[in-house]
């Protein structure tokens, strides 16, 4: 990957996957986080939710952890609420945060990185007790996905919904619901991003048209598949 390339189709847009800000609030909205409660985004990208998970505890505060400096600095400059922030950091050290334990971590298709053998352990240890992990993950929504849809995850070890509930119950979670992240949330990603590879492609080296071929491909792959995979949101609690 040629990391300047990328960001030069990347810096700028709104978002860093797909996602909208009402989906990550209503994830949070039915768990019961308290008014004065603190939350934790992990992988918060330009910082898209940050404002809208802040309007859910106005007592309380959300801070945005992110490893891309330059993705820190756009969303330091875009978070409007008082109650929100962002820092750089690495979501693998969330347990030893200052403002552990949280009462809701939220990750939106960030928290595959570190897999569900270890992410949701890993978040747990940062969690209250009755505290709530909400996140969205690479998911099959068949028994029986084509190799397309296989591919699309670039050798993932992408799983089913039913699968992904008992990653979470075996790292100790109940899990309350789960939903498929909405096509308008993937679209919100992939619109704004075919028109910067749009403006970009005329003057294009051939590192920066590599980057804008992926791209292209990514969005054409998902919308010929998406009736076989996406993202799925689950809420779960750790144990009072």
């Amino acid at each position: 990957m040629d990391w300047e390339a990328f960001f030069c189709l990347h810096r700028g847009l709104d978002r860093e996957g797909p996602g909208l800000p009402e989906e990550a609030a209503e994830a949070l909205r039915g768990a019961g986080v308290p008014r004065d409660g603190v939350i934790a985004e992990l992988g918060c990208g330009p910082g898209a939710d940050l404002d809208a998970l802040a309007a859910l505890v106005p007592d309380g505060r959300v801070v945005g952890i992110e490893a891309h400096p330059g993705f820190v600095a756009e969303a330091q400059a875009r978070i409007t609420m008082p109650n929100a922030t962002v820092e750089t950091g690495d979501m693998a050290e969330i347990a030893a945060h200052a403002d552990a334990p949280f009462d809701a971590v939220w990750s939106a298709g960030a928290l595959y990185f570190m897999g569900l053998e270890t992410g949701p352990s890993t978040v747990a240890g940062a969690l209250k007790p009755g505290g709530v992990l909400a996140f969205s993950e690479p998911c099959f929504f068949t028994e029986t996905p084509s190799q397309a849809a296989r591919d699309f995850w670039d050798g993932y070890e992408t799983r089913t919904a039913e699968a992904i509930a008992k990653a979470l119950k075996v790292a100790g979670f109940d899990v309350l619901r789960q939903t498929p992240v909405s096509e308008a949330a993937w679209e919100a990603y992939f619109q704004p991003l075919d028109a910067r590879i749009a403006a970009l492609r005329p003057d294009a080296d051939p590192a920066l048209t590599a980057v804008l071929d992926a791209a292209e491909a990514e969005a054409r792959a998902w919308r010929a598949l998406r009736r076989e995979t996406g993202y799925l949101i689950s809420v779960a609690r750790t144990p009072a």
